[in-house]
């Protein structure tokens, strides 16, 4: 089977003017044309592909990556806003089409940068995008996560509580506003982890690890900031929260298990200024 909007290994049959083509162990077939032979590919080898349909919505192969399959989710720059809907950029010659009944609210130029869902329509069997996000990501069977786990985080939405983030392609969370420690926009990608699992399988997120799992990342970063300025740190275990945010895009919690663990192994000194890095070790 020859799957649109996904990868696939294929076997090249046969060449012709045009191109190479491939197929898969049940006779079906799909061109990779001249632009993406990839040098040296020869009849009855195998090769990946990605196969979406042509401007004239013929089936066709690609060994050009896109930023997103179908299923998953990505933050798209738009290429046009028409009539018909809005075209994104995302990886490949044809644009993404998220036609205006599926876009969460309608989508202006001005907004260059939008999280897309990528799905087939399943009226035209075309490949298409939307951003109606939250229909699409399912809390309902969440064992593949657990409390402490790193995670994969794209910021979708806004709230009063904070910033609703996709999970790994899959679940939704949320960070609460009183726990980011530093900016996040809407379509960042980063890593997170899980905090705690609510009734009805609601997902809290962290930035942060917790426990004593914090302080080690706090202290790298600790140390990365002192070797970049002069061994020197105007802050101590009496700073305003918000001067150790701006400095170090931390909580003082974790700042605070951060220094107490680098003054253990003596790899700073804890003076009325700041914080001085013991470039000895003593």
């Amino acid at each position: 089977m020859i799957y649109i909007g996904k990868y696939n290994k294929l076997q090249v049959l046969k060449d012709t003017p045009q191109g190479k083509y491939l197929g898969d162990d049940v006779g079906n077939e799909v061109l990779l044309p001249n632009v993406f032979i990839p040098e040296g590919l020869e009849t009855g080898d195998e090769i990946e592909v990605f196969v979406y349909r042509d401007s004239e919505e013929r089936p066709v192969a690609t060994t050009e990556k896109p930023l997103a399959t179908v299923g998953e989710f990505a933050t798209l720059e738009i290429g046009s806003v028409l009539d018909i809907g809005t075209f994104f950029n995302w990886g490949l010659p044809k644009q993404l089409l998220v036609p205006k009944a599926l876009q969460h609210k309608p989508i202006v130029a001005e907004d260059k940068f939008h999280v897309v869902h990528i799905l087939m329509d399943e009226v035209t069997d075309r490949i298409v995008g939307t951003t109606k996000i939250s229909r699409y990501l399912d809390n309902s069977n969440i064992e593949d996560l657990s409390a402490g786990d790193e995670v994969d985080l794209i910021a979708f939405h806004e709230t009063n509580l904070g910033i609703k983030v996709i999970i790994n392609q899959k679940h939704e969370g949320l960070i609460y506003r009183d726990e980011i420690f530093k900016p996040i926009n809407y379509g960042d990608t980063f890593k997170g982890y899980i905090k705690k699992i609510r009734a009805e399988n609601k997902i809290d997120i962290s930035l942060e690890k917790f426990g004593y799992r914090k302080v080690d990342p706090g202290a790298e970063k600790i140390m990365e900031v002192l070797e970049t300025s002069d061994g020197f740190l105007p802050l101590h275990d009496k700073s305003d929260p918000e001067l150790i945010k701006k400095h170090l895009g931390m909580s003082k919690k974790v700042f605070k298990k951060a220094i107490g663990a680098m003054y253990k192994k003596r790899l700073i000194r804890l003076e009325k200024d700041g914080i001085h890095l013991n470039k000895s070790g003593k």
